[in-house]
């Protein structure tokens, strides 16, 4: 058997074959393997249906990720704005009550009045704050739900599958925790700057 190769120079030359059957055997074994090998990545490259399903579950990984981030975002979310709202009605509470006492101070009667006037609206305030931070935090609540329950079976399998392996659920979540905080801190600076 003859084999054409690359001589020196660049120039083709002629190899003479295998000299006896042992070595033409080992020369087709050889050239089998590399043509399986060469089959096998072929086939992988023409496997479109195991890639899609690659990428379909990293994908469910990746909602679940953001589905886990974004309840407990949410949830903080609630928690802030009725801790706030508190805050606003505390405040106001201890503001009308000073401008209560002064009055009382000037005017007697007329300031009892005025402070009476001034606490009830102060608790009606921290009534309504409290009452707009349940909300929120209903709401929030809700919209975890509903975000928990629009994900797919399979979504929730992957979910499943990150409590199992931890660590890499703690890497997503902070990475997706950075980008909602990166976000929010971007959408912030936009409203002050465009007031």
């Amino acid at each position: 058997m003859t084999d054409r190769t690359q001589g020196t120079g660049g120039a083709p030359r002629r190899v003479l074959g295998a000299k006896g059957p042992d070595e033409l055997r080992a020369q087709i074994e050889q050239t089998r393997s590399r043509l399986g090998d060469t089959v096998e990545e072929l086939a992988a490259r023409a496997d479109v249906k195991g890639r899609a399903k690659a990428r379909a579950a990293d994908l469910r990984d990746r909602a679940g990720a953001m589905t886990v981030g974004l309840r407990g975002t949410a949830a903080q979310a609630g928690h802030r704005a009725q801790e706030k709202a508190t805050l606003v009605g505390h405040k106001a509470q201890e503001r009308v009550g000073v401008v209560g006492h002064k009055a009382q101070e000037r005017a007697g009667v007329a300031g009892h009045r005025a402070q009476e006037r001034a606490v009830l609206v102060g608790h009606r305030t921290q009534e309504r704050a409290i009452q707009v931070g349940h909300r929120a935090q209903e709401k929030a609540t809700s919209m975890g739900h509903r975000a928990e329950q629009a994900v797919p079976g399979p979504v929730t399998d992957a979910v499943q599958a990150c409590r199992r392996n931890p660590r890499r659920v703690m890497i997503a979540g902070a990475a997706c925790a950075a980008a909602v905080a990166a976000a929010l801190l971007v959408r912030r600076y936009k409203r002050r700057t465009c007031q």
